[in-house]
């Protein structure tokens, strides 16, 4: 065959080359929207009407005090004052107490009338009134609450099995999952709305907070609701919303599930709640105090404070970073806090610290954390001075020994001792890390200082040591936190 013929030949099979590979193309493409459909529910009806019999509205009712006047209505002492009182006198309504009313959701955990609800749904209330889907209404009594998760534990009685529904797996549940809510927003009761997980291991405000995020409506009224998978199963209670207008605008948060087992089980079981407690002040490790504590990563709970209790019984000390608890990573102190909140009290725990670097287990035997007293900082003993106290200017700070005069000014008790700030230059590192006149330092590389000297010295340590920052302890108000300043410019 000629080289003409060849090319000839090859023009004529370019054109079916292209055809084929754009209708492979077009097959691939329809392909993957069938799965994409297949994947989509093309109806959540079935899963509504399966779940429907076990969700709830709850009414409450509650006694308020009587208004003594007219406020909110007109300014106090305006001219009008007397005319409103008088008004409202008449209205029969004067400082006789009145009821007030609000609604919410719930849904059924159990055939005998356990019934899961928000803390702020029925807090304060005199009355729970809980309607179910068939409208049939039984008054509920309330068997524990949890104001640290939001989570209520009602029960009703009745005299046939109760339709229930059981909490799945929220540690399953992936961004983009599909997720129904169902509950009773604005009043309107019973109404369903579905969208998807939109984030995960969210945190509001609370100490136990583990939020699933989802696009699914969720309305004032929904709170204490159930956020159902496709399965049918609960992966977490209808919480909160972040709302400019007070409506949903696709950001809901629900508590998730595990977290709401383990409370449930408690309010069943107790009446309250009973979590462990370890017994210690921390704080996150960032990059700068792992470098002045010569740590390879920022991981762990370094301890501020250890006042009296299952931690100091047990040996541990501030400045102790734990890495392990109970078995278990410690990646950052949220972590440790549900770990430790979620472990049975009174149970013996091995517990991993790194002290000076090396690592180190302590047996600790957790306590109540509901029983626990207010935390007192640790005394502080009282080294002898060996020099005239002096004031000090470095890193920023203006640091003075604590005098009588300095302790009676910062309300410290007359044994305290430690380097006053005095002063803090705007500019400075230290500043810029919340250091402020009138906070006091009481350690400096791990060790105790009282007199300029001291810091001077853990200072040069850490500089021969070649760590480029210190780490301090700094009470404010007794209240403890190590902060991490750089030292490589020091003189």
């Amino acid at each position: 065959m000629t080289s003409q013929a060849i090319a000839i030949e090859q023009d004529r099979s370019t054109p079916l080359r292209l055809f084929w590979l754009t209708s492979l193309s077009m097959i691939l493409i329809v392909a993957q929207s069938l799965m994409a459909h297949a994947r989509m529910p093309e109806s959540f009806a079935d899963l509504a009407e399966q779940i429907s019999p076990s969700v709830v509205n709850i009414t409450t009712s509650t006694t308020v005090a009587g208004r003594t006047g007219p406020q909110g209505i007109v300014p106090e002492g305006s001219p009008f004052e007397d005319f409103f009182r008088e008004f409202q006198d008449r209205g029969g309504q004067g400082d006789r107490p009145r009821r007030s009313s609000a609604l919410g959701s719930g849904f059924v955990i159990s055939e005998d009338g356990y019934i899961v609800t928000n803390n702020h749904v029925i807090e304060g209330a005199d009355e729970v009134l809980v309607e179910f889907f068939s409208g049939r209404e039984l008054p509920a009594e309330i068997i524990g609450t949890d104001p640290n998760t939001d989570i209520a534990l009602l029960k009703v009685t009745s005299d046939e099995p109760l339709p229930f529904v059981s909490f799945g797996d929220s540690d399953t549940a992936r961004v983009g999952d599909w997720v129904m809510a169902m509950g009773n927003p604005l009043g309107q009761g019973f109404s369903v709305s579905a969208g998807i997980v939109s984030a995960r291991n969210r945190a509001l405000s609370g100490t136990y907070d583990d939020y699933i995020q989802t696009d699914a409506a969720i309305n004032r009224g929904n709170s204490g609701g159930p956020l159902f998978n496709m399965d049918g199963d609960v992966i977490g209670v209808n919480t909160a919303i972040l709302s400019p207008n007070g409506g949903s605008i696709g950001i809901g948060f629900s508590m998730a599930s595990n977290v709401v087992t383990r409370v449930v089980d408690q309010l069943q079981e107790f009446g309250e709640t009973r979590r462990g407690w370890l017994g210690v002040r921390i704080q996150d490790v960032t990059e700068d105090v792992a470098e002045a504590l010569g740590l390879a990563d920022a991981k762990g709970a370094l301890v501020s404070d250890v006042p009296e209790g299952p931690a100091m019984e047990a040996g541990m000390q501030a400045g102790d970073v734990i890495v392990s608890f109970d078995g278990r990573e410690v990646e950052d102190t949220r972590g440790l806090v549900r770990q430790v909140g979620n472990t049975a009290v009174g149970k013996a725990v091995r517990v991993v610290v790194n002290r000076d670097g090396e690592t180190q287990t302590l047996l600790v035997t957790l306590g109540r954390r509901e029983e626990a007293e207010s935390a007192v900082p640790a005394s502080q003993p009282s080294p002898e001075e060996d020099e005239t106290p002096q004031s000090l200017d470095m890193m920023g700070l203006t640091l003075s020994p604590l005098t009588d005069e300095i302790r009676a000014q910062l309300e410290l008790d007359e044994n305290a001792e430690g380097l006053a700030v005095m002063d803090v230059d705007e500019t400075s590192e230290a500043f810029e890390k919340g250091l402020r006149a009138g906070d006091v330092i009481t350690e400096a590389g791990q060790a105790q200082v009282s007199v300029p000297r001291d810091l001077e010295d853990r200072i040069a340590e850490a500089q021969d040591a070649g760590r480029k920052s210190i780490l301090l302890l700094v009470r404010r108000a007794g209240d403890p936190r190590f902060v991490a300043l750089n030292i490589e410019d020091t003189e």
